[in-house]
């Protein structure tokens, strides 16, 4: 299996990216996906989560509004949306994926948590200027 990241970049404050993460070897039939993000000194958080079996998302409260997950399957690729950036978005972006049964399910529970995830990318990294 294999992620691959692309799309981060520098940005001023108030504008837009897409980042987009590309599969290899997992599918998004079923399971779940998820973009999480890592700044210097802080915990990794999980940014936002998909259920690959009906759609169902999870955004945290810091991007809700602002970040939109979305996934292409002919592509198999997954897409990050990011709008109004703001500097602390600035970050290291990973996606994650999972196919273990029952993983969608975490996603309708309201989580989106790293350690849930088997396959990872190796990040794309978004700097925010102000």
């Amino acid at each position: 299996v294999q992620l691959v990241e692309s799309g981060g970049g520098l940005v001023q404050a108030g504008g837009s990216l897409r980042l987009s993460c590309k599969a290899s070897g997992f599918t998004f039939d079923e399971g779940a996906i998820g973009w999480f993000r890592q700044a210097p000194g802080k915990e990794r958080e999980g940014v936002a989560c998909l259920s690959t079996t009906d759609g169902h998302a999870y955004y945290a409260e810091t991007v809700k509004g602002r970040f939109t997950i979305s996934t292409d399957t002919a592509k198999n690729t997954v897409y990050l949306e990011l709008n109004t950036l703001k500097p602390e978005d600035s970050a290291v972006y990973y996606c994650a994926g999972d196919d273990s049964p029952g993983i969608g399910r975490t996603v309708h529970a309201g989580f989106c948590i790293g350690e849930y995830y088997d396959y990872w990318g190796k990040g794309t990294l978004v700097t925010v200027s102000s």
